[in-house]
């Protein structure tokens, strides 16, 4: 999913626990996944922030430095503007578009065959 075209609410919303614990059968583990998710997409945004940046980055003091100034802060409040990765994990988690697994899980349903 692309989290820079998905139209997130940036209030707050209120949210009933069931939508979080049917998933998965467990608040923990919805929470659990929801926060690893907004990591993954977190450090994505900062790569990408650091990689656009590091394009205007200059190693000498010229007046076309103010120039490059302002394309940075461009950037960054283009970054500034976007969902915060938790909020984009939640909606992820909410309309089923996140892929989890827990071996724990599995590994008890397997040793329930025998």
């Amino acid at each position: 999913m692309d989290y820079k075209k998905v139209k997130i609410e940036s209030n707050a919303i209120t949210r009933t626990m069931k939508d979080f614990i049917d998933p998965t059968g467990n608040i923990y583990e919805s929470v659990s996944i929801i926060n690893k998710r907004a990591n993954q997409l977190s450090i994505e945004m900062k790569e990408e922030l650091h990689r656009k940046i590091e394009e205007f980055a200059t190693y000498s003091d010229n007046l076309e430095e103010i120039f490059e100034n302002r394309e940075q802060i461009e950037i960054a409040r283009y970054y500034e503007r976007l969902p915060k990765a938790a909020l984009v994990a939640i909606y992820e988690f909410l309309h089923n578009e996140i892929y989890y697994r827990n071996p724990h899980k599995e590994k008890n349903t397997n040793n329930n065959n025998w």
